[in-house]
């Protein structure tokens, strides 16, 4: 069956932005051109679920300190009853940035944004693929079940990340991270469609 991927990508135009840890909001124009956010992140930027609950802005990644660059809306249907949407954090060293803009200009990170765009789309499609996502009867309710799903997700989206992240690494010497959000993540079981989910998807930025 044709899986067509639904993911969202709001990327980090660093030859714009430099080492800004402040996330965009991807527009609804036709050509996906990138807007800036000057703001905090706050929970009214993010789903009902996740209110009350942001991302941190920083993580540790090895001896490195990495800052949350773009928040990345995402979402995918398996088949025809299961799939999940959610937020995932691209996460990126300012000092690499600061770098890599001396030693070969600005214009290369037009580059890593293509590259960013399709490992991180083959990531999502990876972690959804190996994720069972079919009811569990040993849940205690829908709220164990979603939690179930969620630990299950990060940990496949971790593992799918892994090895293209570490070869983008290697081909541009700019550290990122790319993570799933686990208080975004909501599963679909009952039915999924993917108008609807890209229509919900965007709902959720505005």
């Amino acid at each position: 069956m044709d899986i067509r991927l639904k993911f969202l990508l709001i990327l980090f135009c660093l030859s714009l932005t430099g080492c800004t840890s402040q996330p965009v909001k991807e527009s609804d124009t036709a050509n996906n051109t990138i807007t800036e956010s000057h703001e905090d992140p706050t929970p009214s930027k993010y789903p009902p679920q996740m209110t009350g609950i942001n991302p941190p802005m920083t993580i540790t990644k090895g001896k490195k300190k990495l800052n949350l660059m773009r928040i990345l809306d995402g979402g995918i249907c398996k088949n025809d009853l299961q799939g999940a949407k959610g937020t995932f954090l691209l996460y990126a060293d300012s000092s690499d940035i600061d770098r890599i803009k001396k030693e070969k200009g600005s214009a290369i990170f037009k580059t890593f944004e293509t590259k960013i765009q399709e490992i991180s789309s083959t990531i999502l499609q990876t972690a959804i693929d190996n994720t069972n996502l079919g009811e569990d009867p040993f849940a205690l309710g829908p709220d164990e079940a979603q939690q179930k799903l969620a630990s299950q997700l990060m940990l496949n989206f971790a593992d799918a990340a892994s090895e293209s992240i570490n070869k983008f690494q290697k081909e541009t010497s700019l550290t990122i991270d790319i993570t799933a959000f686990k208080p975004s993540l909501v599963f679909f079981q009952k039915g999924c469609d993917e108008s609807k989910l890209d229509e919900e998807t965007k709902d959720s930025e505005g």
